[in-house]
């Protein structure tokens, strides 16, 4: 727990998040000698820990597993300085400088903030979707998926996520269905046409879950699904389902301190990393609905890096 009476520490430059964003703007701020300290919750890596192969990581061309590109950066970071701390922040005050983080285990200042807090996925809202959670229903392929070697699995979405989650899970299904509420996926062409042409999986057009059916003894035994056109109902036999269906920015320590769209997502100005409060800059899957992915977030990592370098000289601070 936090100590009140304990001063807090003062750095210049402290990252929240220690996924690609926030890993990579460490290598940068560690590099430009600012000492930086980064906060991760009791998971580091962000959701990159989830990923099993990334192919699409310049520099592996081979691929590489994504808890293992995490590990790289975090001891690419330690190499030129970063001090990496393990601490959840409760509360920020961003209404003046230095800037002050409140986190379980003690309080910090900063002169600049950099946030690369990511996002979590999205739950469905079907019934006993989050008691069975981790009992035959996951949001993570790569951390359950082998549980289900041989079984008949289901997966909900129709985004790049819930495709590329349905593709992985091939190698562990006997038969994968993924349920769509429409009747055409949103996700980009080439990750349609590799679903589309799995033998492996089955669409299943126009439907939601209102109910994951089974108990923490037995797990999931199957879904029942309601059709988005007229309403009926069915039951589809499986062994677990996969909830894959977008997520939420976390930004909730920033309500009504930062610019936020509709959605949640961080708001910065046009081609900087920089918020609507000078000193505090964003990068990552909290700022960014659009791509998603870990070299957009860590590009958008080098430029909060370098717009925060850039701010603390203008303020004789660097």
């Amino acid at each position: 727990m936090s100590n009140p009476t304990a001063a807090p520490s003062h750095h210049k430059v402290i990252i929240l998040g220690s996924g690609p964003a926030g890993l990579t703007a460490a290598i940068y701020t560690a590099r430009a000698s600012l000492n930086p300290v980064l906060i991760h919750g009791p998971l580091a890596g962000g959701q990159l820990t989830t990923t099993t192969d990334v192919e699409n990581f310049p520099g592996f061309p081979e691929g590489v597993m994504g808890p293992d590109l995490m590990q790289l950066m975090e001891k690419q970071a330690a190499r030129f300085g970063t001090d990496v701390k393990v601490d959840t922040i409760v509360q920020a005050d961003l209404s003046k400088r230095p800037f002050t983080l409140k986190g379980q285990s003690r309080s910090y200042t900063c002169d600049a903030l950099i946030i690369a807090t990511g996002a979590a996925p999205k739950y469905i809202g079907a019934k006993n979707e989050r008691e069975l959670l981790g009992y035959g229903v996951s949001t993570c392929a790569t951390c359950d998926g082998a549980f289900f070697r041989n079984k008949v699995i289901a997966v909900v979405g129709g985004g790049d996520s819930a495709c590329e989650e349905a593709s992985f899970l091939t190698r562990f299904a006997s038969k994968l269905y993924l349920i769509h509420r429409r009747d055409s996926l949103r996700a980009s062409k080439i990750m349609q046409q590799r679903v589309l042409s799995n033998p492996k999986i089955e669409m299943v057009w126009n439907k939601t879950v209102l109910e994951v059916q089974g108990d923490k003894q037995i797990g999931v035994t199957g879904l029942l699904l309601q059709d988005t056109a007229d309403g009926s109902t069915s039951l589809l036999p499986c062994d677990a389902l996969f909830v894959a269906i977008g997520h939420t920015p976390n930004s909730q320590l920033f309500t009504e301190q930062l610019k936020m769209d509709e959605n949640g997502y961080l708001l910065h100005s046009a081609d900087s990393a920089q918020t609507d409060v000078p000193g505090v800059f964003v990068c990552g899957d909290v700022q960014d609905h659009v791509f998603r992915q870990a070299i957009t977030a860590a590009g958008s990592g080098c430029m909060a890096a370098i717009g925060a370098e850039r701010w603390l000289e203008s303020q004789h601070m660097g």
